[in-house]
């Protein structure tokens, strides 16, 4: 029997347009958010989702034109303001202001970073912590971590800048239409019976508006695993993946969630939409294989030693998987091996560890017909840069001048994979070259779709990056996966070959958790 999680109902009374109401009852709401608790969330089967970040802020790519509208087409939209207004309409516009601070104020702290991943982040934080700083991951455009201000930290330990600013003024809402402007406070509630348009898209039936770290504000929505994974699947693995392929996605999609559902715990949700998370995109069609796959695997997830693992998939491993530490400044975890991602037969003609340029040459040049996901189209691939696309790469991301010249770029160190944990840039004066390490060789060289690759200097001018796979290669290969189930595999054979040692478990194990 599938259980089915729902939302706490939140009885609201209301009134017609800009009728105010004592401020009991939006109080009582905003209490109701600012009491929730992520990990309760979690397990009553709930994820809380910020669907839009940075709202009202140089870096909101949403809002037009600082505004943004809700609407629906025959009910009619909710609206409560923790400053106690209440307002009821088929269309609210919400439109953000800077306003002067009554009381100015700085703000001055650590940073490190940025990294190319949380994972690389969360390691700095967590070795910081241990020296007995203070210290969050944050994510104002890329990974950071930030400490509190202090003369206690060393400039031979870690490398940081100082981050300081002083502000004058802050990004306030504002309920707004064509006969008066009201000034709201967060968090902010928003409720329909029906399905709600934002910007034109549909999204859902409940959302708050609250602040984040940055001084913005982020549009919330609280969803049951099974309905964030319906906005999931089609867009990481995609809706005509076979059905056990699909499965395989669900388990790990929801397992995926619930052990990075402490990302933007600071911020009081759980994960983003894009890219840094999962993929996720509100579901406005039913798609019957999906809900398939979702509902046989429902409430499962991948665990080891009981608790759920961290199950990191990607879109192909060019024919073999990562350790984990090959990939991030990271721990490594036993469940993620580097080996030959195909028939067994492979490993009389391949070996592992792939240690350098020669034994990976090999590899590539290796006919394809045994490995899995070969069908990927970056399963194999080759990219020619020039000397000046290179420079001006380095240049945009700051790590030289525009005087300054190099004269080689070489993979200094390999993971067992095969897969480049160091690229030096070799600059004319020795003093400067570059160190680029796992996560941030790809963060600088975005070019390069994996670190699977190989290097050539064709000329003075010209390099060719041979290479296999798109992403990290830890865990699942999502073209392998499909591959495998159109050859009969099963989703627990699949999760079995991607996640060794790992066991399905029901999500009830989220209590002792």
């Amino acid at each position: 029997m599938v259980r089915k999680f729902n939302f706490h109902h939140i009885c609201l009374g209301c009134f017609f347009f800009s009728t105010f109401c004592s401020a009991l009852m939006s109080n009582a709401i905003a209490e109701d958010f600012s009491k929730v608790e992520l990990k309760k969330e979690l397990s009553k089967g709930n994820f809380l989702i910020g669907l839009k970040q940075y709202l009202g802020g140089e870096n909101d790519q949403f809002s037009k034109n600082s505004k943004i509208t809700f609407t629906t087409d025959k009910g009619f939209l909710n609206l409560h303001s923790s400053n106690g207004i209440k307002y009821k309409s088929k269309k609210i516009s919400i439109k953000w202001r800077e306003i002067p601070r009554k009381t100015p104020y700085s703000q001055k702290r650590f940073v490190f970073g940025p990294y190319a991943s949380y994972e690389s982040a969360k390691q700095q934080a967590q070795n910081l912590q241990e020296k007995g700083f203070e210290a969050i991951v944050a994510y104002p455009d890329d990974w950071e971590v930030w400490a509190p201000y202090s003369k206690n930290l060393s400039d031979d330990i870690y490398k940081y800048k100082i981050f300081k600013k002083f502000y004058k003024t802050k990004i306030i809402p504002f309920l707004s239409n064509e006969y008066t402007s009201l000034k709201l406070q967060g968090p902010i509630y928003l409720s329909s019976d029906e399905e709600i348009r934002i910007n034109n898209i549909n999204f859902g039936k409940k959302f708050f508006l609250i602040k984040d770290l940055y001084g913005t504000w982020t549009l919330v929505q609280k969803i049951t695993f099974d309905d964030y994974l319906k906005g999931v699947l089609p867009h990481e693995i995609g809706s005509n993946a076979p059905l056990e392929a699909l499965k395989a996605q669900a388990v790990i999609a929801r397992t995926w969630g619930i052990y990075n559902s402490e990302r933007f715990s600071m911020d009081k949700y759980h994960l983003c939409v894009t890219t840094q998370c999962q993929v996720y995109k509100p579901s406005s069609i039913t798609n019957k294989k999906i809900n398939k796959a979702i509902n046989e695997t429902s409430n499962l997830i991948l665990t080891y030693r009981n608790k759920p693992i961290n199950s990191f998939y990607h879109g192909s491993n060019g024919g073999i998987t990562s350790r984990a530490s090959e990939s991030w400044k990271t721990e490594d975890m036993s469940y993620f091996k580097a080996k030959i991602d195909g028939s067994q037969s492979l490993n009389k003609f391949l070996k592992i560890p792939i240690k350098n340029k020669v034994d990976l040459e090999k590899f590539l040049d290796f006919k394809k017909t045994k490995f899995y996901g070969t069908n990927h189209r970056l399963f194999r691939w080759d990219k020619k840069i020039s000397r000046i696309d290179i420079k001006e790469i380095l240049i945009r991301n700051k790590l030289i001048n525009e005087n300054d010249n190099f004269l080689d770029i070489y993979a200094s160190e390999r993971g067992a994979s095969g897969r480049v944990t160091e690229l030096v840039i070799k600059m004319n004066n020795p003093k400067k070259s570059i160190s680029l390490v796992k996560d941030d060789i790809r963060r600088i060289l975005r070019f390069l779709p994996s670190n699977l690759f190989t290097i050539n200097k064709l000329n003075d001018n010209l390099w060719l990056f041979k290479g296999g796979g798109f992403g990290h290669g830890v865990g699942l290969s999502q073209s392998g996966a499909i591959e495998m189930a159109e050859l009969g595999f099963t989703y627990e054979q699949i999760l079995n070959h991607y996640y060794e040692g790992t066991k399905l478990k029901k999500i009830e194990i989220l209590s002792q958790w």
